[in-house]
């Protein structure tokens, strides 16, 4: 019944990251090999390459869209409404590390530091602080920030919707 549960379990997270965009990572889980046997080299290579290009510094803020977080008024009950995507991977409780690390106290620590998680080595090898200006950066494309995460989501697009769950990451009550 356990193995049943965790296979259930595994295809609903697999299924939810699906839906969120997913994409955006060098490494492909054996499903996402599976269910796109057709995907050519090249176009596989393509944005890997363009991403690795593009790659900000560790102490850079600059987003694709050229908008800042100064310039926004997060609502962190709209954030906790977008943040639903992301629970398919993370928590919010401390410790609670589940495909991701444990989002919690995030802003202010070092990126590749939560205990119990086996980052990347780009992640760990990264020299970030998740600063709420970083956090919306890597939150518009995580793959253009750091380039070899696992994380294996697209990004948020609209900067309101990055404030917001900055805004939530910092208070989630």
């Amino acid at each position: 019944m356990k193995q049943a549960f965790q296979y259930l379990a595994l295809t609903t997270a697999t299924l939810l990251l699906a839906s969120c965009g997913g994409g955006g990572s060098s490494e492909k889980s054996a499903a996402d090999s599976a269910a796109k046997p057709a995907e050519t080299t090249a176009a596989a290579a393509a944005p890997a390459a363009a991403t690795s290009a593009a790659a900000p510094t560790a102490d850079s803020t600059d987003t694709l869209d050229g908008a800042t977080l100064a310039s926004l008024t997060g609502d962190a009950a709209h954030g906790k409404t977008i943040f639903a995507q992301c629970k398919a991977c993370h928590a919010l409780e401390a410790g609670k590390n589940m495909i991701g690390p444990s989002l919690a106290a995030v802003v202010g620590r070092k990126a590749g530091m939560e205990p119990g998680y086996s980052y990347s080595a780009a992640n760990k090898n990264s020299g970030i602080t998740w600063t709420a200006e970083k956090l919306f950066q890597y939150l518009e494309k995580p793959s253009r920030v750091v380039p070899g995460t696992k994380m294996s989501f697209a990004g948020l697009p609209k900067a309101q919707d990055r404030a917001d769950i900055i805004a939530y990451l910092k208070a989630p009550n």
